[in-house]
């Protein structure tokens, strides 16, 4: 199949690619959260507590896992204060919660986390908060974030070596398949598989060593940690790993064993199913794996994973049997590659503009993400190497046409065809050439005759695609380690609304004092005034506007609309204000307060005031 002439192909490629382009930030509204983020806790970032707190509760946008020190509170002279380690509060995966010991003085405590996200990558972070006042801390808290250490920037380079791996193996086995199956038994080619097999293999066991250490904030050295490394396999994504390891060993055998039968439906079908499963890896175990529409998410990303090792694998495989087999490579071979790789790259567009469209959603967050100047780089890089791949087309469709089949006599070939001799040619390994079968048509290699121009020219431009292809890698795997854009405006968003919200609600009730003219109030503040557990304080003023103290004060709240309560708040005094701590508050609306005032051993008055209790803030889905 020719590919069409390149005038008439170039204005539709550069409107594929402006339409591409434009699609690729637009879509509907949507929560999509890929990594984790920090969107409160209680008590909250420079809470000032009268009463020591039993314990502290952290909230993300999705679903978190944590290890043992994932969460620890340091006293102000940085003694950790939570004995056990973290838990998931009531049951909800997007939650970290520790208990605190018993009798904390007063002072700056300070919180310090790492946990790690649904897609597998590490978040961390810190705040304080104050029992009875703030004071100096030596709390020591590590503020890098969790790639920018030795074991991060380790982990991301053999992640990047994963990805490369992969794209080698798969893109040569493919280009054996599909465009060149004889070169399966030629030397560089095997090498080439060996090496992409090798590669992957290698930066995969580096991986499952350096999870551990990756997760926790861990020194280099643990990596050997057996314990660590058990915790490791266990995990969703070290699970991963080995699964990976264990499709890598069977991949071994089937090219140690069918290398030159790759063209057979069958074993071709089992190379297929091999190269699924691995790209499946790394699905289930990032990005894909956590948001919106996990079950289309994960095949869609399976794809674009094979498609890219099927176009840049493909590419370094085409360079090195153009610079090894020369003029020897039909140009129907080059042309066999080419509507292999356009495919390739159309399912590259449609899969990388719906995983775009998960991840980034707006043209305002390409340039004010992290995550979107890198998708924008890659844009960039994936449009260059489509240029080039323009002209790599252009000078295939001259080899194609100048290529004119040469008339042969018909000759009966008795000894097996040699690898050396016919690289490319459309048989299969060892089998003779029937009797009258024309040779493959050969490509003139003098300048004279413009065929050694055009190939000459075509080894730089697919060399070039190649180079770009590494790059593109490089950008890739910097996108897996980076926030989405759309999980930053969420967590952005959230954070605002907290911002906003008051984070308490306060009822001031009058009552009468006992004595003509003497009206006193209660302050009653229930903090955060949500559904949940609440902080509850009130403080009594005298007529004048100062403190009184009263022998006896209850609250109790009712809920009249659905017929709830009353709950006795249980006040215990504070020594000048009333308090309790953990006060739950079942349901959203209107509750009614009933708060009786002892103003001396034989007077009391009862009054009542309200205060709306709104519900927990919604948290996008994990």
């Amino acid at each position: 199949m020719r590919p069409a002439p390149a005038t008439a192909r170039t204005p539709l490629s550069v409107l594929a690619l402006l339409a591409a382009l434009c699609a690729l930030v637009l879509g509907g509204a949507g929560p999509a959260a890929a990594h984790a983020s920090f969107t409160g806790s209680d008590p909250a970032d420079g809470t000032v507590l009268k009463e020591a707190p039993r314990q502290v509760t952290l909230t993300f946008t999705e679903s978190v896992t944590f290890s043992e020190d994932s969460v620890r509170v340091l006293s102000p002279e940085n003694q950790r204060v939570n004995p056990a380690p973290a838990q998931h509060a009531d049951g909800k995966a997007d939650t970290a919660r520790v208990q605190l010991a018993d009798d904390l003085s007063q002072g700056t405590y300070t919180v310090a986390w790492r946990v790690v996200s649904a897609d597998g990558h590490p978040i961390s972070g810190a705040f304080v908060f104050s029992i009875g006042q703030p004071s100096e801390t030596s709390a020591v808290v590590p503020d890098d974030s969790p790639d920018d250490s030795p074991v991060g920037r380790l982990y991301m380079f053999f992640r990047y070596l994963a990805y490369s791996g992969l794209a080698m193996l798969v893109g040569a086995a493919a280009f054996v398949a599909v465009c060149l199956p004889d070169c399966g038994r030629g030397r560089p080619v095997r090498r080439l598989l060996a090496v992409g097999w090798s590669v992957l293999a290698a930066s995969t066991v580096a991986l499952v060593l350096l999870r551990g250490p990756y997760e926790t904030a861990g020194r280099l050295t643990s990596v050997f940690d057996l314990s660590q490394l058990g915790r490791t396999v266990s995990g969703r994504h070290g699970l991963a790993l080995v699964v990976r390891l264990v499709l890598l060993a069977a991949a071994a055998v089937l090219l140690q064993r069918c290398a030159v039968r790759l063209r057979e439906s069958r074993v071709r079908g089992v190379a297929v199913l091999l190269a699924v499963a691995l790209a499946s890896t790394w699905a289930a175990a990032e990005h894909a794996s956590a948001g919106i529409q996990v079950p289309l998410a994960l095949p869609v990303a399976v794809l674009h994973l094979l498609a890219m090792g099927v176009w840049l694998g493909g590419l370094t495989t085409l360079v090195v049997v153009l610079r090894g087999g020369g003029s020897a490579v039909p140009a129907s071979v080059v042309a066999r590659f080419s509507t292999t790789a356009f495919a390739a790259v159309a399912v590259l567009v449609g899969t990388g503009i719906y995983q775009s469209w998960r991840q980034v959603g707006s043209w305002e967050a390409l340039t004010t993400t992290s995550f979107g100047k890198a998708l924008v780089v890659k844009a960039a890089v994936v449009v260059l190497i489509l240029w080039v791949a323009a002209l790599s087309r252009r000078w295939t469709a001259k080899l194609l046409h100048e290529a004119a089949p040469v008339p042969a006599a018909p000759r009966i070939v008795r000894e097996p065809v040699q690898v050396e001799a016919t690289v490319g040619a459309p048989v299969g390994p060892g089998a003779a050439e029937p009797a009258g079968a024309a040779a493959p048509p050969a490509v003139p290699d003098t300048d004279a005759e413009g065929g050694g121009v055009h190939r000459r020219r075509l080894r730089r431009t697919v060399a070039v695609e190649a180079a770009l292809g590494v790059a593109v890698l490089a950008v890739t795997t910097l996108l897996t380690g980076t926030q989405p854009s759309r999980s930053v405006a969420e967590s952005a968003a959230a954070a605002a609304a907290a911002a906003q919200e008051p984070q308490a609600k306060v009822a001031t009730v009058p009552f009468d004092m006992g004595k003509a003219g003497h009206q006193g109030t209660v302050q009653v503040t229930l903090a955060p005034g949500r559904v949940g557990e609440n902080t509850v304080e009130a403080v009594v003023f005298s007529a004048d506007g100062g403190l009184a103290t009263v022998p006896e004060l209850r609250l109790t709240l009712t809920q009249e609309e659905l017929g709830i309560g009353p709950i006795d708040a249980g006040l215990k005094d504070q020594k000048g204000f009333w308090a309790v701590y953990d006060l739950q508050v079942p349901m959203p609306g209107e509750w009614t307060l009933n708060i009786t005032v002892r103003t001396s051993e034989i007077d009391q008055v009862t009054v009542r005031g309200s205060v709306r209790i709104t519900a927990p803030p919604r948290r996008p889905s994990a």
